[in-house]
């Protein structure tokens, strides 16, 4: 009985050639890198922004409890102390303050037994009025340093004294506290000085070279006074006295 000649494609049957691939096309590939590169930027945008609001919060406590440890040194010497002998040497210059200038200078670190730098390792700065540092001080001894900031709008306004000549009636501070914060000015602990990379920063330009009057305010750009991210702290003269008053050490 002769054999039924079946077609071979009754038992193989070639595929068709897929239409497409498995891979991916250099287009597709970069579509795919600006969309990772777009997600990573959203992203480490309000991270770089945390991380500055974290410094910024970090070194603006270091500077409260500098100024706790400047009260805690006044109980104690019945005076403020003057600022650091030099950039290495933290201990209390040991020489009387001629005047403010002479009177502004770094924290005295070693002395207080605090940190030198803040969040950015910038040497944190210390302006203290002659009459609180060479001597005791009176509950009649008048400060000198004058604290100011701005509204929105730019116009300047006291924080702490007056336009005029400070007094018992219209009270300045003894001393105040201030890091350069995270752009402009500033000395790192190894002498490196920090460029001021603006033009228009008038407030910070103030602080850096200040003896006397100095801006405390929020960090924005302002009219007038420009961009601003310093932290500026002072002492209060009825804190101040209040604490020696309560430590005995003023009637």
């Amino acid at each position: 009985m002769p054999k039924l000649a079946l077609p071979l494609t009754a038992f193989t049957r070639e595929r068709a050639p897929e239409q497409g691939h498995g891979g991916f096309t250099m287009v597709e590939m970069a579509i795919v890198l600006i969309i990772v590169g777009l997600l990573l930027s959203s992203l480490m945008s309000p991270l770089s922004a945390q991380i500055d609001q974290r410094y910024y919060n970090e070194t603006q406590q270091q500077i409260n409890e500098i100024r706790e440890a400047l009260i805690g040194f006044a109980v104690t010497n019945g005076r403020l102390p003057r600022p650091a002998t030099s950039l290495a040497d933290g201990t209390e210059n040991p020489a009387l303050c001629a005047d403010d200038a002479a009177c502004t200078g770094f924290i005295p670190w070693t002395t207080l037994g605090v940190k030198k730098t803040d969040a950015w390792n910038k040497m944190i700065r210390y302006s203290v009025t002659p009459l609180y540092a060479n001597a005791a001080f009176t509950l009649s001894t008048i400060g000198r340093k004058k604290v100011q900031t701005r509204d929105n709008a730019g116009t300047a306004s006291y924080l702490i004294g007056i336009a005029g000549a400070c007094s018992v009636g219209s009270p300045c501070a003894p001393a105040v506290i201030y890091s350069a914060g995270k752009n402009n000015w500033g000395l790192t602990e190894d002498g490196t000085a920090l460029a001021d990379g603006s033009t228009t920063n008038a407030d910070e330009d103030i602080n850096a070279s200040a003896t006397i009057s100095f801006f405390s305010r929020n960090q924005s750009t302002v009219p007038t006074g420009g961009e601003f991210d310093d932290i500026v702290i002072w002492i209060p003269p009825y804190v101040l006295m209040n604490r020696m008053i309560a430590a005995g050490k003023l009637p």
